[in-house]
């Protein structure tokens, strides 16, 4: 196998405010492998947003990383000066944020803001730089480019602000991109657009991609290994096609039967019961346990480990043995 380009070794991170220490993320393992999409799914606050920011040490105040490691290209990006970090920032690893209209700066025009990212990193002038812009508008589907680089965010709608955020991300030609529920706030015809377009991307500049999302269908279009979370930890980390064809955990069952299906029309549609305990809330057990249809008495006092199996990974006392 080649060497990840990306690799999270047991992460660990918390947050930490009125001297109380809340625990979110415990010890969570990947790879990234060149080329490939990784899609990481589950339920708001599992910590599928606030390890992404770890990577790029972006985390809001108050937030910590209390031990693990992230390997790229032989550096641990946790041990980094600022300095340093700096210059993959951006330019190795891009980062698209959930919400692209407040990601803009609604005082600058979308070419000063292209513009800026460039000489901010090449060494070029602010003609050619905006050269480089319009071109790449374009690429994402922008039209008249050179024209629209000079109006203000508020111009553009939803999608095509995105599609800024597109470019704005992929201007450096980054190693890698991580996508922070890109098509959450957009209808679902944009949203099958905006999809489209970054696999095409994706496919056309060889980059590897951390693609968050809390919808499963919309992983199920885009990744080639699905990692899912809850409550900090990963239930299971496996192909797509495997974890599509064959979940293993109850968890992830749980979050593809939720799914609503175009051929049936159900009175109600289809919920995992309960919801996901408080952000730090100590559990003796397995996290899921409260929630689990096929819950076991040792499920609630022991946390199962994390174990491979059939070419993935599940933390599952169901799947022990079998």
């Amino acid at each position: 196998m080649a060497e990840p380009i990306l690799q999270v070794d047991n992460l660990h991170l918390s947050f930490v405010s009125g001297g109380q220490k809340t625990p979110v993320v415990r010890g969570l393992s990947y790879t990234l492998e060149k080329g490939k999409v990784l899609a990481v799914v589950g339920e708001s606050g599992s910590g599928k947003t606030v390890q992404a920011l770890s990577i790029l040490n972006l985390l809001p105040p108050g937030g910590h990383v209390d031990g693990g490691k992230i390997g790229y290209n032989g550096k641990n990006l946790l041990t980094l000066k600022p300095a340093a970090l700096r210059q993959i920032r951006g330019k190795k690893i891009a980062m698209i944020f959930q919400d692209p209209s407040s990601s803009l700066n609604p005082v600058l025009t979308i070419g000063e803001q292209l513009t800026e990212t460039l000489q901010a990193h090449q060494k070029i002038s602010k003609s050619i730089a905006r050269q480089k812009a319009a071109k790449l508008l374009t690429q994402v589907g922008i039209a008249d480019a050179e024209k629209r680089l000079d109006e203000y965010p508020f111009q553009f709608s939803g999608g095509m602000c995105q599609r800024v955020m597109i470019a704005m991300a992929l201007l450096l030609n980054p190693d890698i991109l991580i996508a922070d529920e890109p098509t959450t706030a957009l209808d679902v015809t944009v949203q099958a657009q905006i999809l489209k377009l970054l696999k095409t991307l994706q496919q056309q500049n060889g980059m590897s991609v951390i693609f968050i999302t809390h919808n499963l269908a919309v992983a199920a279009q885009i990744a080639d290994e699905v990692l899912v979370l809850y409550a900090g930890q990963c239930m299971e980390y496996a192909p797509a096609k495997s974890l599509f064809k064959n979940p293993l955990h109850p968890y992830t069952q749980g979050l593809l039967g939720s799914l609503a299906s175009i051929h049936t029309k159900p009175d109600r549609l289809p919920a995992i019961a309960g919801n996901p305990p408080l952000p730090g809330e100590e559990l003796p057990g397995c996290p899921f346990a409260p929630r689990c249809p096929h819950v076991l008495e040792k499920c609630r006092t022991a946390c199962p480990a994390f174990v491979k199996k059939e070419g993935r990974y599940v933390r599952c006392f169901l799947q022990e043995g079998k």
